[in-house]
């Protein structure tokens, strides 16, 4: 049966469900989903479809269905910036809406209705932050929207687009990063979800696709300024046919972020669309068409990297010209006398710096989002990096990463290559073993999906190596010189008993167990609904697919100097199934349906740059456990680190959005948050420093040298020797009733002791971001000012039965923290401090307060590994914010004065690493600091944060 029939029957049920569920107001249950299909075989309009079901097929829906109802959606958190705004987004505006009603019905199709409930709020939340487009006067909007890297947010900003046409948008721009590829793929995605058919040059006859296909009426039919080919983009010998008025449906342009794009499209609006003069500038704007501008992938090319200067009394340098596109999109909406911008990142590292207050008489404002910043919450199907490497954390050989060998793939592709590189493994033209297998794996993923039912479904392989062209057309050929063997070999049968007896070990022995591996511990906490036909073929079943699967694989190279359209629409009704070779039009914004097998080998520093490249974060419904991911354990390292700072800086912004904070609070709090200084400095050196504070922050030491444990050890007995006796750990102001603890408690110690401990304590070199004598200078600074002067210490062992030893004369019980897969000459772990060690020695009302700013923060993310339910216990950004700054209404006093000291021995017999003394255990240690508005920092590390530099240091790497 063709998936267009599947659909069919798939939208019905989905439809019947619904209705049945709101009458009931109850969850749709497995039993429903049955009784409802059983229904639907009597419905005249699917009927037909229903006869061509077999019974497998009739199960795949089941299961799709049972998925599809089973799943949540995060909730959204929002800082408000204020500003002359009026609130006027009502039921009574939104009764008759056209272009939401059928893009909402479009959506309907392919996502939960959970999911297309969840787009509907969040689409609301963002609308409402604009400005009423039918409002008299001037007004600007500012705003951000934060999403997860390939987490949907071109569904968000279609369906945004739709309601922004419904209230009255006229000129609608989205501004779709720097490649053809990526304008173009972007422009699809809108013909479908808003113009309602194809967007092709010279037709007469307009194909309707998408939305076009659920409401017909030509009377709303959008009005478009670009198409969906190569060379769609605006152009002036085309736009000069174009006639605009107040009258006009919506029109809609999207364009790449190109100085001669911006600059044609510019002078036409001024030109052609413009009816006014400003009586003051003597300006061109337009004053009778409100303009939304959606910028995607906002971070990338959009930010002003130049230096604008201000004044004694913080006015900016009028003089001032921005870099090319910053100031062209500025100029832009300068153009517009009502307009709101919104970007749209990932990764907002940069846009958060831009100054709030940089501004100039040309260009107008920066693009600060001063309105507001809005931070989606991911669906509980979503794979990010947050769910992947918490999980490597917790399993340190998970299967879905698959670390390269050091000298793997260096001697074919070697770090710091030139252009015109010819990539030879063991001075043969050939490819090194890794690849090989990353290739064997991509075929074992289409054969184990098309077992599976998923056989018309896209599937695709990421091979990103380098950024040269000539570079990528060598690896592309070695590439198709190994398929070509393969298929070869199986098609034709010829000297195939070797290869298969090799492949069918390897399927066996390592990829099959993978899947159930990461089945194990991805879905760990997952409803049997996710995990529903996940089945594990046998070798004799992939044996008898291969050889088609094997001709269905195209091996393509994507850039500039190839044809590097994916054409995934035109393959729908059979599944792309292709190996995609390429640089940087792969590493941002495009998207590759169905991502496999990603084998990555490329290196940046640069947070942004390197999350965007991760294409293989996104949805991964029915096959996530075949997907694996080959590159370097350092960039499986940085990728965890980097995922563990964006959660951080999460954390922060939703409990800001808890107690009411601004995009301006937010700003300024991540530029002094500490983990910006984990950077490669060589590479920052054209940045601007900053202060370095670890106000507000979590430390842990989570990697240790061998050599200096004894040492380590030695500074922890004579610190702890130089305290008083202390209490026992159970002793607190107050803890939760029945909580056991095993340790050792101190009050009121001085600062100095704990500054002498971090100077004795070494902490190893590999650690990017706990270094103890840079802990120690910061914390004599802030006790210079009067906060951190008292500490609170604590001892902790794991409670109950275990192994024991002592430190500072002091028995404790020896956690067990098992090493990190990779460079076993280090001590790596994934956490050391446990959720409950922050609220050490907190007051009941301290505790009580944290708990409830921790569930007003709370959204249900599964990404953030929030739970399914609100939580039972506060966590740790919310009791450093509510040490930092008391809570007035409660009665509750900020306690800046006390810090929080936690140390712990680990038992190196449990470690997994031999070159650990395996009677000497490792003593480590984490700090909980309270927030604190000081602003103190310190000033002399060699250190860069300012990440507006990062976009156009990135620009130089290519």
């Amino acid at each position: 049966m063709s998936e267009d029939s599947k659909s069919a029957i798939l939208s019905m049920v989905q439809k019947l469900l619904r209705m049945e569920a709101d009458e009931d107001a109850g969850d749709v249950t497995p039993s429903m989903i049955a009784e409802t299909m059983q229904m639907a075989k009597m419905l005249p309009q699917v009927r037909k479809q229903f006869a061509l079901l077999d019974e497998g097929e009739e199960q795949e829906i089941i299961d799709e269905l049972i998925r599809r109802f089973s799943r949540s959606v995060g909730r959204n958190a929002t800082l408000e910036g204020g500003g002359d705004h009026i609130a006027w987004l009502n039921s009574e505006r939104k009764r008759d809406w056209k272009y939401w009603a059928r893009y909402r019905e479009h959506m309907e199709v392919q996502l939960p209705q959970k999911a297309v409930d969840a787009l509907d709020v969040s689409t609301d939340e963002v609308l409402r932050q604009l400005e009423d487009p039918i409002r008299d006067g001037a007004w600007d909007r500012r705003g951000l929207v934060v999403g997860h890297v390939q987490s949907g947010k071109t569904g968000n900003y279609t369906g945004l687009i739709c309601k922004a046409a419904d209230a009255g948008y006229k000129i609608i721009i989205v501004l779709a990063g720097l490649h053809n590829n990526l304008r173009s793929q972007t422009q699809i995605r809108l013909d479908e979800g808003f113009l309602g058919f194809e967007s092709l040059p010279n037709q007469d006859m307009l194909t309707p696709v998408g939305v076009g296909l659920q409401d017909s009426d030509l009377s709303i039919r959008p009005n478009n300024g670009t198409n969906r080919t190569e060379r769609g983009d605006f152009s002036t010998a085309v736009a000069k046919n174009f006639g605009v008025t107040p009258e006009s449906r919506p029109w809609l342009f999207v364009v790449k972020k190109q100085k001669t794009v911006l600059t044609n499209l510019i002078n036409w609006i001024q030109t052609r669309v413009a009816d006014q003069i400003d009586p003051v500038t003597g300006r061109k704007i337009v004053a009778n068409l409100p303009l939304l501008v959606i910028d995607d992938e906002c971070d990338h090319g959009s930010v002003d990297t130049g230096q604008q200067e201000f004044d004694d009394d913080n006015r900016p340098d009028e003089e001032h010209n921005p870099t090319a596109i910053n100031r062209l999109i500025r100029k832009l909406l300068h153009s517009f006398a009502r307009k709101a911008y919104i970007g749209y990142t990932a990764t907002p590292f940069a846009n958060i710096f831009i100054h709030n207050r940089a501004e100039t008489p040309d260009y107008g404002p920066d693009l600060f989002p001063a309105a507001f910043i809005t931070s989606l919450g991911a669906p509980s199907n979503y794979v990010g990096p947050g769910r992947v490497f918490r999980s490597m954390q917790e399993r340190k050989d998970l299967a879905l990463l698959r670390p390269l060998d050091n000298d793997d793939p260096g001697g074919w592709l070697p770090t710091g290559h030139k252009n015109g590189h010819r990539p030879r493994w063991r001075g043969e033209d050939d490819l090194p073993p890794s690849l090989k297998e990353a290739v064997r794996a991509f075929v074992y993923a289409c054969a184990v999906r098309k077992l599976r039912g998923q056989g018309t479904r896209h599937s695709s392989m990421l091979v990103h190596v380098t950024r040269f062209t000539s570079v990528q057309a060598e690896v592309r050929s070695q590439i198709q010189a190994y398929h070509r063997h393969l298929r070869d070999r199986y098609t034709r049968g010829i000297d195939l008993d070797d290869l298969e007896a090799e492949m069918r070990e390897e399927y066996e022995t390592q990829f099959r167990p993978g899947m159930a591996d990461v089945r194990e511990t991805l879905f760990k906490d997952a409803d049997e609904s996710e995990l529903s036909g996940m089945s594990d073929p046998e070798w004799e079943e992939i044996l008898e697919v291969l050889p088609d699967v094997l001709s269905d694989i195209e091996v393509r190279e994507i850039n500039g100097s190839a044809k590097d359209a994916l054409d995934y629409e035109e393959n729908k009704r059979t599944g792309l199934k292709v190996i995609a070779i390429g640089g940087d039009k792969l590493a941002r914004g495009l998207t590759l349906e169905g991502l496999c097998i990603s084998y990555f080998v490329r290196t940046t520093k640069m947070y942004d740059t390197l999350m965007q490249m991760g294409r293989w974060f996104g949805y991964r419904d029915g096959y996530l456990d075949v997907c694996r991911l080959y590159t370097s354990q350092e960039m499986i390292d940085w990728f965890g680190h980097i995922a563990d700072a964006a959660e951080e800086l999460r954390q922060d912004f939703d409990a800001m959005a808890a107690v009411g904070g601004t995009p301006r609070d937010f700003g300024l709090r991540v530029r002094s948050h500490s983990i910006l200084t984990v950077t490669s400095r060589t590479k920052m050196r054209h940045a601007q420093p900053m202060k370095i504070t670890f106000s507000g922050d979590l430390l842990q030491t989570i990697v240790f040298d061998p050599q200096a444990v004894k040492a380590n050890r030695a500074a922890g007995d004579l610190f702890l020797q130089g305290l008083p006796a202390g209490h026992d750990l159970n002793d607190q102001r107050w803890s939760v009733p029945g909580q056991e603890w095993d340790g050792r408690l101190w009050r009121g110690v001085p600062a100095d002791n704990v500054m002498e401990f971090l100077n004795a304590y070494a902490t190893d070199g590999n650690s990017y971001r706990v270094r103890s004598e840079l802990i120690a200078r910061f914390v004599g600074m802030m006790a210079e000012g009067g906060e951190l002067t008292d500490w609170t210490v604590a001892l902790i062992g794991k409670s109950g039965e275990g192994r024991s030893d002592a430190i500072g004369g002091h028995p404790v019980n020896m956690l067990k923290r098992t090493q990190n897969k990779g460079d076993l000459r280090t001590y790596s772990i994934g956490t050391l401090i446990s959720p409950r060690d922050q609220a050490i020695d907190l007051t009941e009302a301290q505790w009580g307060a944290a708990l409830d700013l921790t569930r007003k923060a709370w959204r249900g993310d599964r990404e953030s590994d929030d739970g399914k339910e609100p939580p039972k216990a506060p966590g740790g950004p919310a009791i450093r914010r509510i040490l930092g700054d008391g809570v007035p209404a409660l009665g509750l006093a900020h306690e800046r004065t006390r810090g929080l000291l936690l140390l712990y021995l680990l038992d190196p017999k449990q470690a997994g690493n031999d070159n650990l003394d395996q009677h000497e255990p490792v003593l480590a240690w984490a700090m909980s600091l309270p927030g604190s508005p000081s602003g103190r920092g310190l000033t002399d590390q060699d250190y860069m944060a300012n990440t507006v530099t990062w976009e156009g240091f990135n620009d130089g790497l290519g």
